[in-house]
């Protein structure tokens, strides 16, 4: 089973942290190309989440191309998240900061006080 959790009090929507866990679980490998996912109503029930939320983020990364679910077939993993699109959003970050003349140790606390 897929280690995933959601937030209530974290801002971000929950279908959109049940789409985000699923991306990270892909990514660190839990789950390979190929495999099938646990049915929706598992993922809820252990997220605590309703089932729409779950189909909802499913649906999300069916259009992104991460997941492909045919009816009957369940949900397959078809692709893999690049953790390089975030790697790149943090280095432009890093780049910024460096031109507002922010050192290293000035942006990991700036980041650390986020909420």
């Amino acid at each position: 089973m897929l280690n995933v959790k959601v937030d209530r009090a974290e801002q971000l929507a929950l279908h959109d942290q049940v789409a985000a866990e699923i991306r990270r679980a892909i990514a660190d490998g839990e789950v390979m190309p190929g495999e099938r996912l646990p049915p929706a109503v598992d993922l809820a029930a252990v997220l605590g989440v309703n089932r729409n939320t779950v189909l909802r983020a499913l649906r999300i990364l069916r259009d992104e191309g991460t997941v492909d679910f045919t009816r009957g077939r369940g949900v397959r993993v078809t692709g893999t998240p690049e953790k390089s699109a975030l790697l790149l959003k943090v280095s432009e970050l890093v780049d910024f900061a460096r031109q507002q003349g922010c050192r290293r140790d000035e942006l990991i606390s700036l980041i650390q006080r986020l909420p």
